[in-house]
């Protein structure tokens, strides 16, 4: 039996040891999201009310992403661990890759927003929305598993969310072997 207890890494771009990243990516999530939910309803109701809701939620969402990216890419650049895992760099390239998306779906919808959802801007939406998500599902990794923006506790109590286990059983129960350094 051993103490086991994975500690992870306090973010260098944070307000009272809380990430700042983790807190203004929900903005761009929604507001990109968003924008897929009001082109359905407009491909629904044909109401040009909803292209222009989508227009303007793919605009707030690539300025908050931008002011999202600035604490995300301070963590990058400062902290080592972050840049050693490849998930990091996935996460990177498909927030910028969400990004031009939008950028190119504002650029589609800018002249008439209506005839923008009806041709590309939907499939653009449909596509950014599926980046998203992976992306999304990437920074989970990196903030659960690997413990990218964990908040170090250093109060007495703190040790009472350490356990006691056998490093096997967790190692069988991950479908790993003991011997094979995963753990």
């Amino acid at each position: 039996m051993g103490r086991y207890h994975r500690h992870g890494v306090q973010s260098t771009a944070a307000i009272a040891g809380h990430p700042l990243h983790h807190m203004l990516i929900v903005f761009p999530v929604a507001f990109l999201i968003g924008a897929l939910g009001t082109d359905i309803v407009f491909m629904a109701t044909q109401d040009q009310f909803w292209a222009q809701c989508s227009y303007w939620l793919l605009i707030a969402g690539i300025v908050t992403a931008l002011v999202a990216a600035v604490p995300g890419m301070i963590d990058f650049v400062t902290i080592d661990r972050v840049r050693n895992i490849w998930i990091s760099w996935a996460h990177m390239v498909d927030n910028l890759v969400v990004v031009a998306l939008a950028l190119i779906n504002v650029g589609v919808r800018s002249g008439d927003p209506a005839a923008g959802v009806q041709g590309w801007g939907i499939w653009l939406s449909s596509i950014q929305t599926a980046l998203l998500l992976f992306s999304g599902w990437l920074g989970g990794e990196m903030a659960y598993r690997y413990g990218i923006g964990a908040i170090q506790d250093y109060s007495p109590k703190v040790e009472q969310f350490h356990v006691e286990v056998d490093r096997a059983d967790v190692a069988e129960h991950y479908g790993r072997r003991s011997g094979s350094g995963g753990l």
